[in-house]
């Protein structure tokens, strides 16, 4: 599934956010990136993963980290989202999937006898040079940020 391994280049992205606000890689460039890829909106695991990464922003801006998630839901639904839960990072629109295809997030799934293709949680830890450090294959939402700082060393 993922064509993207420790030690590559990250994919260069540009995405629009909840609040309008174009974001690219190249506009990260000199700071850690915890760039997380999920699902969809409003679902009950994509919930619990958003809100640990909110819990313990602090914690994460504390060590320097940017966090963005990126899904194929769409700005509006995204603002939704963000505005519930109190979300405090930037959750960017991708519904051509160009960024989660760039990442190879996206593909094939099975979910109870069903095949379909959606987005594969994931996480990639991107360092200041825009090298990939780190990649978080189906993280546990309860521990996202545990799990983050983990792999980070910290």
């Amino acid at each position: 599934m993922f064509h993207l391994k420790v030690g590559d280049k990250a994919p260069a992205f540009k995405g629009v956010d909840q609040d309008g606000n174009t974001i690219s890689l190249a506009s990260l460039k000199g700071k850690k990136v915890v760039l997380y890829f999920y699902p969809h909106d409003m679902t009950p695991t994509c919930t619990v993963q958003a809100c640990n990464l909110r819990d313990n922003y602090q914690l994460l801006l504390q060590k320097g980290y940017t966090v963005i998630g990126v899904s194929e839901d769409s700005v509006k639904s995204h603002q939704k989202f963000a505005t519930k839960h109190e979300l405090p990072f930037p959750l960017l629109a991708d519904e051509d999937k160009t960024i989660l295809n760039a990442y190879g997030v996206f593909g094939e799934k099975k979910f109870m006898g069903r095949i379909y293709d959606g987005t594969h949680r994931t996480t990639f830890l991107i360092n200041e040079k825009g090298i990939i450090h780190r990649i978080i294959d189906k993280p546990h939402s309860k521990n996202h940020t545990q799990e983050i700082l983990e792999a980070w060393g910290d």
